[in-house]
């Protein structure tokens, strides 16, 4: 988890041309993402140098992505942040076809996902509870929520991530985490025969050092 989160503060740093969060709004969120998952400040200030070009030299990862099928006819696009894209793609590939799985010609499977932010909150760590919390989620401009037990899944527009972070916060909502993500327009039935199988397939996929995410339309 760590590794992750340290490429994508690193990306966010290079891509921004900022390491200063207060400027870079996109690093903002890697950190305080980071932060979330108690990764250590020197583990996130290494990663930040890296970003920028400091002791540790500018960064030489590739933000790549790739759109595949898996059996039972579900779409798959998976996100890699890579120093070596080479051994990205032969990863990638291996766990595919260990399922007859398959990598597909980009903008084949893209179209059927639509980009969204994602902010998790946990109640548990909240001083306001159900309708209280519910009404400030709703107050920040979110488009929606649901609701797992004690966390709390809000979706907003990809382009007002930061907009609806920020007011959740300043309402005193602790949040603990805020990112882009991709939804299937619509979600695959898959077969029960190949449930098993599917999640395996994601587990594995995720567990790769290359891989930021892993999204699907199956519908499991």
């Amino acid at each position: 988890m760590f590794t992750k989160a340290a490429k994508l503060v690193t990306i966010a740093a290079r891509d921004g041309h900022s390491g200063d969060p207060a400027m870079n709004p996109g690093l903002r969120l890697a950190i305080d993402n980071a932060k979330a998952i108690s990764m250590p400040k020197d583990n996130i200030d290494r990663a930040i140098s890296r970003g920028v070009g400091g002791a540790e030299g500018g960064a030489v990862l590739e933000e790549i992505i790739y759109e595949a099928y898996a059996p039972g006819g579900v779409a798959l696009i998976i996100e890699c942040l890579s120093d070596n894209r080479n051994r990205a793609l032969g990863e990638v590939k291996a766990v595919l076809h260990k399922v007859g799985g398959s990598l597909a010609n980009s903008g084949s499977v893209s179209y059927l996902f639509k980009k969204i932010g994602q902010i998790i909150i946990d109640e548990a760590k909240n001083d306001d509870k159900g309708e209280n919390l519910e009404m400030k989620i709703i107050d920040s401009g979110a488009d929606d929520f649901e609701k797992d037990e004690n966390i709390y899944v809000v979706t907003t527009a990809y382009s007002n991530l930061n907009s609806t972070k920020n007011k959740l916060q300043e309402s005193g909502i602790n949040v603990d985490s805020a990112e882009f993500a991709r939804i299937p327009n619509a979600y695959n039935e898959v077969p029960e025969d190949k449930k098993e199988q599917i999640e395996k397939l994601l587990n594995d996929l995720d567990d790769l050092d290359d891989v930021s995410n892993v999204y699907s339309n199956a519908n499991l």
